[in-house]
C-alpha cells in the first residue's frame, strides 16, 4: 500500500538523476566516437598476444546443474529446487528436474550482478540490521531468517530482494559457493568490452556524474548491464530519503519491519529499473541517430580536431601541471611502489596457479591417454579440458589467491572503498588466460593428430605442444598483468589527484571553453582534457614503477623490450577456423547426431545432481522442510530485473496480469505454470540449454507423481532420456556428473 504514494516521488527523483546522466552521456558519446575513429585510423600498438582467443567460449553449454534447497518467502517454506546455470551465468531455478527436462518455464530467474554470497546467517543478519538503523531484534526474539542446516548460501543485495538457499554438507556448500561466485563475477562484468563507443561513453558518463556530486574513487556498484548500473546510481541517492520516509511508518516486531523494508526496497528498485531502462534506451537511440553525421564530421576534419584539442591541452597543461606535479610528488609518488607490490603478489600467485592447474590437467590427460588407450580416450579428455576455464570448482584455487589482496592504510589514504573491483578484474583475466591457453593447446593438437602414428607419437606431441603453449602463456601473462597493474594504479591515484586538485583547479576550467571551436564542441570537452593532463602528470611514475619491476624479473614479469622471436607465424590463422567439436569429429559414428537432439542434450561443463525430490535426510529439521509427497502450494513466478532470458514453450499461455499466481496443480489437471514476466529485455531467440538427464531408474517419489501422459503439455514426442556419459557416486549421496 505504501507504494501508491511513493510512485510520484520515486519517479521524480529518478527522472532528475537520469536527466543529468543522459546529458553527460550525450557529451561523452561524441568524445568516445572521436577516440574510436582516431584509434581505427592510427592503428593499435603494443605487443601482440601469442595465445589464440576463442570467439564463442560456451555456446549451448550448461555450466552447472543440481538440486539445492530454496527458502520461499511467500509461504515461509524450504523447497527442493533444481538449479541450472546456463552459459550466460544466470541462476535458473525449476520446480524440479522433471520440469526442466520437459522445458517448462522456470520458477525464478536471477541475474546475480551486485550480489554478495554469504555463507552464514550471522553475516546476513548483520547486513540486514545495518540496512535499517534503529531496527534490531531483541535477544530471544526470532530473527528474520532461520536455516534448517548449518550450510546456508545467501545472495544479498543492497537494494534488490534477497535469495536464501541451503545444502546438507560443507563440501556441497563450498561447491555451490564457487558456482555462485562465478555467476556474480561474470554478471558484474555486464558491460560489453566489444563496444568501442557506447561502453566508454557510458562508464565515463557515470564517472563524470558521480564526480559532479564530489564522489571520487572506485564504486562497488558499477556492476551489471547498463540499466542495472543506472538503477544502482539512482538507488544510491534515493535510498537514504526512502529510509527516512518509510522507516518510521513500518509496523510490527523488528523482524517483520526488516522483512517489509526489504520488500519495499526491492519494489522501488524494480520501479527504478523500468524507468532507467526506458530513459537510457531513448538516450542511446538519439545518439545513434546523430552518429552518421558526427562520424562524417570526424573523418572530414580529423586533423583540425586533433590540432584544436592539442592547443586546448597545452593551455590547460600550463595552468594545471605545476600544481599536479607537486601533488604527485608529495602525496602519490612515495606510495606507488607499495601499491604495486600489494597488487603484484596475489595477482601473480593467481596466474601462477592458473599455469599450474593447466599443466596438471594436460599432464594427467597425457598419462591417462597412454595408459587407457589412444584416440578415443583423448577425445573424452579433450571434451573436458576444452572448458577447464569455466569449471568453477577447478578454477577456485586460482581465484582464491586474489583474496589475499590488502591495501591496508593505502585504502583509506586513496579513498578506495573496496578492493573487490580489482579482485574481480584480475579473476576475469585469469579465466581468459586459461581459456586462451586451452584453446591454443587444442588447436595445435588438432593440427598434429593427422600426422601421428601410435600412442608414443601422441604422448610426445602432447608434451611438446604443452611446452610451446606454456612459453606463450608466460609471455601473455606478463603482458596482461603489467597492463592490469598500470590500470589499477591509475584507478587508485587519478580520483585521489582530481579530488586534491578540485578546490584550486576545477573552478577555473570554464575559462578554457572559449578555446574550442563550436563545430568541434561535440568531440572536445574541457573536463576530459583536464583529466588527461592530470593523468599525464602521474603516468610517467607509474610506467617507471612497472618497468623496474619487470627489469628485476619480479613475479616472472618480462621486460617491455622482450619479444618472442620463435612465435608461430601461422598460428593465428588456425584460430580463425571453426570451433573444434571433439566428440563429433572423432566419435567414429557413421551419422552425425541431429541438431535437435544436440540441443536437447546440452553439454555440461560440470554438473552436481542430487537425488531428485527424494526423502530429505534432515532428521530433526525435517518438519521445517517439505515432506515428500505433501502437496506444495505454488508461489508466484518471478524474474529479477536483468534476469537471464528464457524462451517458454509457445503452448504455455501467458499470464494476463504480471506477477499473478498461476493456477494450482490441484485445481487444474496437468497444469503448466504460466511463464514469468521478466522486467528486462528477453531476446526471442534466447533459450536456456538443457542439462543431461540423470540415469533412468533413479526416479524419486515426487517424480513418479508426474509421469508423462500421452497428451501432456510440454511433450516433444516419445523419447527416453539419454544416459549420461559418465557418473560417479560420492559418499554423501550426491551424484556427480562430469
Amino acid at each position: 500500500p505504501c507504494l501508491t504514494w511513493l510512485c510520484c516521488p520515486v519517479a521524480e527523483k529518478t527522472g532528475k538523476v537520469l536527466g543529468e546522466f543522459c546529458r553527460c552521456y550525450k557529451e561523452q558519446f561524441g568524445v568516445a566516437l572521436f577516440n574510436s575513429v582516431r584509434y581505427e585510423i592510427e592503428g593499435a600498438g603494443g605487443p601482440q598476444a601469442q595465445l589464440l582467443h576463442r570467439k564463442v567460449p560456451l555456446e549451448d553449454h550448461v555450466i552447472y546443474s543440481g538440486n539445492i534447497f530454496q527458502y520461499i518467502e511467500e509461504n515461509k517454506k524450504w523447497r527442493n529446487r533444481f538449479c541450472v546455470v546456463p552459459h550466460n551465468y544466470g541462476l535458473v531455478l525449476y520446480e524440479n528436474k522433471l520440469a526442466y527436462e520437459r522445458e517448462l518455464p522456470p520458477r525464478v530467474l536471477v541475474n546475480s550482478a551486485g550480489y554478495k554470497i554469504l555463507t552464514s546467517v550471522e553475516q546476513y543478519l548483520e547486513l540486514v540490521n545495518n540496512s535499517l538503523p534503529g531496527v534490531t531484534p531483541k535477544s530471544g526474539h526470532s530473527p528474520i531468517l532461520k536455516c534448517p542446516t548449518d550450510f546456508p548460501l545467501i545472495l544479498w543485495h543492497p537494494y534488490a530482494r534477497h535469495y536464501y538457499f541451503c545444502v546438507m554438507t560443507g563440501k556441497e556448500q563450498e561447491r555451490w559457493r564457487a558456482v555462485f561466485q562465478d555467476c556474480v563475477r561474470h554478471c558484474n562484468n555486464g558491460i560489453s568490452e566489444d563496444s568501442k563507443v557506447e561502453a566508454p561513453a557510458f562508464t565515463d558518463a557515470i564517472r563524470m556524474y558521480r564526480q559532479s556530486k564530489e564522489q571520487y574513487g572506485t564504486w562497488d556498484m558499477l556492476c551489471g548491464n547498463e540499466t542495472q548500473v543506472l538503477s544502482n546510481l539512482v538507488m544510491e541517492e534515493l535510498l537514504p530519503e526512502l529510509r527516512s520516509t518509510i522507516g518510521p511508518r513500518l509496523k510490527g516486531k523488528a523482524p517483520e519491519r526488516q522483512r517489509t523494508w526489504i520488500q519495499v526496497s526491492d519494489a522501488v528498485y524494480r520501479m527504478v529499473y523500468e524507468l532507467a531502462k526506458a530513459q537510457y534506451d531513448a538516450a542511446v537511440a538519439r545518439c545513434e541517430q546523430e552518429r552518421p553525421q558526427l562520424e562524417s564530421t570526424i573523418r572530414t576534419d580529423m586533423d583540425q580536431i586533433i590540432t584544436s584539442k592539442e592547443h586546448l591541452a597545452s593551455k590547460i597543461r600550463a595552468f594545471v601541471l605545476p600544481k599536479a606535479e607537486v601533488c604527485v610528488r608529495n602525496h602519490v609518488q612515495p606510495y606507488i611502489s607499495s601499491i604495486l607490490e600489494a597488487l603484484m603478489t596475489p595477482t601473480s600467485q593467481g596466474f601462477a596457479e592458473v599455469r599450474e592447474v593447466f599443466f596438471k590437467e594436460v599432464t594427467d590427460m597425457n598419462m591417462n591417454v597412454v595408459n587407457e588407450g589412444g584416440l578415443e580416450k583423448l577425445v573424452e579428455y579433450m571434451e573436458k579440458l576444452s572448458h577447464l576455464a569455466f569449471h568453477p570448482v577447478k578454477m577456485q584455487s586460482c581465484y582464491e589467491k586474489m583474496d589475499q589482496l590488502k591495501l591496508e592504510g593505502l585504502q583509506q589514504r586513496f579513498d578506495v572503498s573496496s578492493t573487490s573491483v580489482f579482485k574481480q578484474r584480475a579473476q576475469i583475466h585469469m579465466r581468459q588466460q586459461m581459456d586462451d591457453a586451452v584453446y591454443t593447446f587444442e588447436t595445435l593438437l588438432h593440427q598434429e593428430l593427422g600426422k601421428l602414428q601410435g600412442k608414443d607419437d601422441l604422448c610426445k606431441s602432447i608434451q611438446r605442444i604443452l611446452e610451446r603453449v606454456l612459453k606463450k602463456f608466460d609471455y601473455d601473462s606478463s603482458t596482461v598483468r603489467k597492463k592490469f597493474f598500470r590500470e589499477a594504479l591509475l584507478q587508485i591515484t587519478i580520483p585521489f589527484l582530481l579530488k586534491k586538485l578540485a578546490p584550486t583547479c576545477k573552478g577555473e576550467l570554464a575559462k578554457f571553453q572559449e578555446l574550442i571551436f563550436e563545430d568541434f564542441a561535440s568531440f572536445i570537452l574541457v573536463e576530459n582534457t583536464y583529466e588527461e593532463v592530470v593523468l599525464q602528470s602521474v603516468m610517467k611514475d607509474i610506467m617507471q614503477a612497472v618497468k623496474e619491476a619487470a627489469v628485476q624479473r619480479k613475479h616472472n614479469l618480462y621486460r617491455d623490450s622482450m619479444v618472442m622471436h620463435n612465435s608461430d607465424p601461422n598460428l593465428h590463422l588456425l584460430g580463425e577456423g571453426l570451433a573444434i567439436d571433439w566428440s563429433e569429429e572423432y566419435s567414429g559414428q557413421p551419422e552425425a547426431e541431429p541438431a535437435a537432439d544436440r540441443r536437447r542434450r546440452a553439454k555440461q561443463v560440470v554438473s552436481v545432481i542430487q537425488d531428485d525430490e527424494g526423502a530429505l535426510p534432515y532428521g530433526v529439521v525435517a518438519e521445517a522442510l517439505l515432506q515428500p509427497g505433501s502437496p506444495e502450494p505454488r508461489e508466484p513466478e518471478e524474474a529479477h530485473p536483468g534476469a537471464p532470458p528464457t524462451t517458454p514453450r509457445s503452448s504455455v499461455p501467458a499470464s494476463p496480469v504480471p506477477g499473478a499466481d498461476p493456477p494450482s496443480v490441484s485445481s487444474v489437471p496437468h497444469a503448466t505454470p504460466a511463464p514469468p514476466s521478466p522486467r528486462a529485455d528477453v531476446p526471442a531467440e534466447a533459450k536456456v540449454p538443457h542439462a543431461t538427464p540423470a540415469a533412468p531408474g533413479a526416479q524419486s517419489p515426487s517424480a513418479a507423481c508426474h509421469q508423462r501422459g500421452d497428451n501432456e503439455p510440454g511433450e516433444h514426442g516419445e523419447r527416453s532420456p539419454p544416459r549420461p556419459r559418465g557418473t560417479t557416486e560420492s559418499g554423501e549421496g550426491v551424484q556427480t556428473e562430469f
